[in-house]
């Protein structure tokens, strides 16, 4: 026997498929929006907008609510380089420590081992191929086994095409995400990326 009606029942289910979210937390959220009815409406605006006018960048990628996005049509951004990103998180982070002016592309995941050959790695090679003005790449991803992957694996697909390739400096501990970085410490790796 359910323990809530069967509408209540079906909003924590759909709240516990969000990530690190379980049964209790999604039983909570459901519990306060109950309470706040208020906020359903305001959850509810916000989900729609989402669904209607966030989209992908043809470009680099990464959400946006226009493409190209406000940092892919930004003329005062260096076009002479593109940091690679496993996700938009990632690309956020780096924006956020100001120590970058370049371009992104965001893979979407790591590359997965065994299956490298992934529409990602297409669209990434085909856009450094169509834009001549990128001299430099710089592989940004987490310092843990499927960063340094990535990692590899890409280096060994550009270097045929002549990019100048670089790496985030190893002020990043292995194991960590990028996302968590503190920005001091992810300023410090953009300074001191070197060449793979």
């Amino acid at each position: 026997m359910a323990k809530y009606p069967p509408t209540m029942q079906r909003l924590i289910e759909e709240f516990s498929m969000l990530p690190t979210i379980g049964p209790k937390t999604a039983e909570r959220f459901v519990l306060y929006l109950l309470r706040h009815q208020g906020n359903i409406d305001n959850l509810t605006s916000a989900l729609a907008k989402l669904k209607s006018q966030v989209v992908t960048c043809q470009i680099c990628q990464t959400f946006s609510e226009k493409s190209p996005c406000y940092i892919c049509s930004n003329p005062k951004r260096d076009q002479s380089v593109v940091c690679v990103v496993a996700q938009t998180t990632d690309l956020a982070v780096i924006e956020s420590t100001g120590q970058y002016n370049g371009l992104y592309h965001v893979l979407g995941d790591t590359i997965d081992l065994g299956n490298e050959n992934s529409p990602m790695i297409d669209k990434l090679v085909n856009r450094l191929k169509q834009q001549p003005q990128i001299k430099e790449v710089i592989l940004a991803f987490s310092p843990d086994i499927e960063g340094e992957s990535t990692i590899l694996y890409l280096n060994k697909v550009l270097k045929p095409l002549k990019f100048k390739t670089t790496r985030l400096a190893r002020g990043l501990s292995m194991g960590s995400d990028l996302a968590y970085a503190d920005e001091i410490t992810l300023s410090s790796a953009l300074e001191g990326r070197r060449e793979i």
